[in-house]
């Protein structure tokens, strides 16, 4: 089962690296906002994009249509999912699992930190969710929570299934082995891609 591209897809999903040589992939993709996303984005980050940005703009001159946002190279709105294949059944529980989910966290905040750097070196906004909160982490004065797993169901079209009080996002290849995260830039289109496009393919292991 392969994932179904939305029509909000720019940029497909590929498994990278930070660093030549790591084993360490996560599949990323870039992605316009869809209105529901949308509403959710304005909800846990208010305007804080326009502030952050250095570029000149206003709210009606954000691009919704990222054709005529390349065509212009004006900024849009980009999610920029990320998933990362656990080594473990992330439903399970255990030390070992508290382990491995502290290691998918390590990797995701250093290549979001990262990630949202360059974008900011360019004078344009991006920032990251905290996965253990769902908060942003370079936005102060944000404490709305973010849903990763309604954000990749909107955006990759995953499936999630309800276990107890918690909503489980089931990858199309590694089921619930997955570790969900996402960066939200607004930036144009061809500044994030190509640095997303400057990271090196993931080693696969022989279980992908």
């Amino acid at each position: 089962m392969s994932a179904v591209y939305t029509s909000s897809t720019v940029v497909k999903p590929r498994e990278l690296a930070q660093r030549q040589g790591s084993d360490n992939g996560l599949e990323c993709s870039i992605h316009t906002l869809p209105k529901p996303l949308l509403r959710e984005f304005r909800h846990v980050f208010g305007d804080e994009y326009l502030k952050a940005s250095s570029q000149p703009t206003g709210v009606d001159e954000v691009m919704s249509d990222v054709n005529e946002a390349e065509s212009r190279q004006a900024p849009a709105l980009l999610a920029i999912p990320t998933n990362q294949k656990a080594r473990e059944d992330l439903v399970a529980v255990g030390d070992h699992i508290e382990k491995e989910k502290d290691r998918l966290l390590n990797v995701f905040i250093e290549f979001g930190r990262e990630f949202c750097n360059k974008i900011r070196a360019h004078g344009y906004w991006a920032d990251y969710i905290d996965p253990c909160s769902g908060l942003p982490m370079m936005s102060l004065g944000c404490n709305k929570v973010y849903s990763e797993v309604d954000g990749m169901e909107c955006l990759l079209n995953y499936k999630a299934h309800n276990a107890g009080f918690c909503k489980i996002l089931t990858h199309p290849k590694w089921g619930s082995a997955v570790y969900p995260a996402t960066i939200f830039a607004f930036c144009p289109l061809s500044i994030a891609a190509e640095i997303l496009g400057s990271y090196p393919e993931a080693v696969m292991d022989g279980g992908k």
